[in-house]
């Protein structure tokens, strides 16, 4: 079976929101160059519509950095009720959410990876559909801003710590099973 993970940036207070706007700066070379490595693992995305859409129009546009091509050239599968039309390489995921992921995480091949948490996340954790948690915590206090788990009831959720590194950078990269 296919291992579901998913890869959030935090910052230390706890905040998912607008990484774009506080974690970039602090994201080096290093740490592209070892999230590019990470994707050598996956060989598909599930994004939830918000994050899709985000990634999508800011993402797709880039040609000719290997991180980016990486992601351009993967898969994408998004859960939606409301995306119309779907571009950058996804398809549109309807119906029951749960079975689909299930589906897809029994196919052949290499793991399947999600960026940024939030709804999607009830859905996932409800039904024991994330296998690993891949936290990217950075050395920033940002003060505002939609919280790791916000809006989600995590409270039956059981993880074990399996790896922790820290980049050059400083930013904290922390992996979790759930069990």
């Amino acid at each position: 079976m296919r291992k579901l993970v998913e890869a959030t940036f935090v910052s230390l207070d706890g905040v998912i929101e607008s990484p774009e706007r506080w974690a970039l700066p602090l994201w080096g070379k290093a740490d592209k160059d070892a999230a590019l490595r990470q994707l050598n693992d996956f060989d598909a995305f599930l994004l939830g519509r918000s994050t899709y859409e985000k990634f999508a129009a800011a993402w797709s546009q880039i040609n000719g950095d290997p991180y980016f091509d990486r992601i351009n050239s993967l898969p994408k599968f998004v859960p939606s009720t409301t995306l119309k039309t779907a571009t950058w390489n996804a398809t549109p995921i309807r119906g029951d959410v749960a079975a689909e992921v299930a589906r897809l995480k029994q196919r052949p091949g290499k793991g399947i990876i999600k960026y940024g948490t939030g709804v999607l996340d009830q859905t996932l954790i409800d039904h024991h559909l994330i296998d690993e948690f891949k936290f990217s915590i950075f050395p920033i206090v940002v003060g505002s801003g939609r919280r790791l788990f916000e809006g989600v009831d995590s409270s039956k959720l059981k993880v074990r710590l399996t790896d922790a590194q820290t980049s050059p950078t400083g930013i904290v990269v922390v992996s979790y099973a759930v069990d």
